[in-house]
């Protein structure tokens, strides 16, 4: 069918500008109806911004695409991607300015850091194993295990990554936010669980590496030794997991 009259002709030129604002805007609002409910639930985890801009931005685009009478593939690239695109472009020097907490507190790093380094490939690898014997214990197909083998890393890497090995860039890039909001969700009981209370490295790294930027985040409101050992946990993963994860998938018979 052809939908272009409902959306004039934007939709048959994907790089116009109402499509890009339409996926800026769209993305914006949903993002700031997250943050307007985790303020009024005081932090309840489930209204996490991440996590409600995820579920209502594909509830809006699955709605829309039905009102429309078109796939709801074909309505997210088509539609919501040019403008998604962009704001996807500024992960990345996003995530290099988790240089900056690094830096404040170089000091530690430079006191464990083979423990720091050695901690984060070991668990890693473990990680890509243990990832990968769940997935197919619950069945799934070769190209979701391929999805979920990288969401180790922060979304901005681990979506090239899950591309590259055969994997749905969407579902990893879920995965991760699910990730990161559980840990921010659950991170004082961990802490508490494993008794990192007087170990802000190991707080630190844990939530940077099971939480990403929202794990980061949570790291930092604790103090800056966390906040540092967050930021390292990001850049030390995301790199271990860019070199490791296609070999990992091609030994396993992945792509």
């Amino acid at each position: 069918m052809n939908w272009a009259p409902f959306l004039g002709k934007a939709v048959a030129n994907p790089a116009s500008a109402p499509l890009l604002f339409f996926g800026i805007f769209l993305s914006l609002i949903v993002f700031l109806i997250g943050q307007y409910l985790f303020k009024i639930s005081k932090g309840f985890f489930l209204f996490q911004p991440l996590f409600v801009g995820m579920v209502l931005g594909i509830f809006i685009l699955w709605l829309m695409s039905k009102w429309l009478g078109v796939s709801l593939p074909d309505f997210y690239t088509q539609a919501y991607k040019p403008g998604g695109d962009l704001l996807f472009w500024f992960l990345n020097p996003a995530t290099i300015a988790f240089a900056i907490p690094l830096y404040r507190r170089n000091d530690v790093v430079k006191k464990f850091w083979l423990e720091i380094v050695l901690s984060l490939i070991v668990g890693s690898i473990i990680s890509l194993f243990v990832i990968y014997y769940v997935a197919k214990i619950f069945g799934l197909n070769n190209s979701m295990i391929a999805s979920m083998l990288p969401q180790a890393a922060t979304t901005a890497i681990a979506m090239p990554i899950s591309g590259a090995i055969g994997g749905v860039p969407a579902v990893t890039a879920m995965a991760c936010i699910l990730n990161a909001v559980l840990i921010y969700a659950l991170a004082d009981f961990l802490i508490k669980i494993f008794r990192l209370n007087s170990d802000p490295v190991g707080a630190g790294l844990g939530l940077g590496t099971a939480g990403h930027t929202v794990g980061s985040a949570k790291a930092v409101q604790l103090g800056s030794v966390q906040g540092a050992m967050a930021s390292i946990a990001v850049v030390v993963i995301s790199i271990v997991i860019d070199l490791v994860v296609p070999t990992f998938a091609s030994m396993m018979g992945l792509h």
